[in-house]
């Protein structure tokens, strides 16, 4: 298959409005790497790039070395899944996924082998002969990839294929693309999505991407585990991260913030003599939370409870923040509301910040 470099790749709308800057990444071939981001961010658009249905307006795009910003899409040796599936109703599956060979002028023989090998590997040959209105949301998108398989590209392209279906199908389906990821090892493939869920349990590697350029580059842990900055901190994970303002009152090996509101924590993060005094922000993820009857890094009184079974969101009073915080515990817990609860944390699990920087990575 293909890797791809991007390198200052750049999308200017009318000369004056930016979109994307200074987009530096190496994708290397066999490699499932998901686009993520709010919305507005860029994603689609610089997928869109790599495609060809959108003009780069600086940088550099190449594919297995050699640069394509000029080449047409049918030449870059790419397919597209998009958002929409895009099945042409009058013609059967078959004829759905053979429909660009045949535009190609490949031989039958061609053809149908191709059909064949893609429909083995999708569980798509009992529907062969079937009309896109006799199947459902999760096999007509089954249909969509298929006709991207059949073309053999040097890259997948998926733009939020799975946001149409609903939440049972999208997790069959998403199981489905992981399965096909595996069946193929060699392909390399970039996959755009809101979904956190369809990011980390997909990707190789996570592209996070906010403020016209990229946050962080990472495996799933370790965006989840060592964020580089507060925006990737509670932008990855549900509920976000907790965030509390403090100052660091000891150093060395582990380091100890004492916070505004009066709780302490210590976190594995090493820091020197000279950032005694600094004022950081605190990062703790909800689920890393557990009472304790020592120190505490946080108490309050529960406000609100969401009991969802495998465990208890428990959302605290404050006062002066739009953001609540929040702790995330195993179980069901009853009659949790209107009780003041300490809270702590390991410190493997605390993160601290410096001016929206992690100190992990100073």
């Amino acid at each position: 298959m293909a890797n791809l470099k991007l390198t200052d790749v750049a999308k200017t709308y009318g000369g004056t409005v930016d979109v994307l800057k200074n987009i530096n990444l190496d994708i290397e071939t066999g490699e499932l790497v998901v686009f993520v981001g709010p919305s507005g961010c860029g994603k689609s658009t610089l997928l869109r790039m790599i495609a060809g249905l959108e003009k780069i307006t600086g940088g550099t795009l190449e594919i297995d070395g050699q640069v394509v910003n000029d080449v047409p899409p049918a030449q870059r040796g790419i397919a597209m899944v998009f958002q929409s599936y895009a099945l042409y109703p009058h013609m059967t599956v078959r004829d759905n996924m053979s429909f660009s060979l045949k535009l190609a002028k490949k031989s039958k023989e061609e053809i149908d082998a191709a059909v064949t090998k893609a429909a083995k590997i999708l569980q798509l040959e009992p529907y062969l002969d079937r009309l896109p209105k006799a199947l459902s949301g999760g096999q007509r998108q089954r249909v969509a990839i298929g006709r991207s398989i059949v073309r053999d590209p040097k890259v997948y392209l998926f733009d939020e294929p799975l946001s149409n279906l609903d939440a049972a199908l999208r997790v069959a389906t998403r199981l489905e693309i992981a399965q096909l990821k595996e069946s193929m090892p060699d392909s390399t493939m970039i996959y755009v999505t809101h979904d956190q869920v369809e990011a980390m349990t997909l990707a190789t590697r996570i592209v996070v991407l906010a403020n016209k350029g990229i946050a962080q580059v990472g495996t799933p842990l370790e965006l989840y585990e060592r964020p580089e900055n507060e925006f990737v901190a509670q932008f990855i994970g549900s509920p976000a991260m907790n965030l509390f303002p403090g100052e660091i009152v000891e150093t060395g090996e582990q380091t100890t913030v004492r916070l505004r509101d009066g709780g302490v924590v210590t976190s594995s993060i090493k820091t020197q003599e000279a950032d005694k005094g600094l004022e950081v922000n605190v990062g703790i993820r909800p689920e890393d939370f557990h009472a304790t009857e020592g120190e505490a890094a946080y108490t309050g009184k529960v406000d609100i409870t969401e009991a969802l079974g495998e465990v208890t969101l428990l959302y605290f009073e404050t006062q002066g923040t739009d953001q609540p915080v929040i702790a995330k515990l195993l179980g069901i817990h009853r009659d949790m509301r209107g009780r003041e609860i300490k809270l702590t944390a390991e410190p493997e699990k605390v993160q601290i910040f410096n001016n929206g920087r992690s100190l992990y990575y100073r």
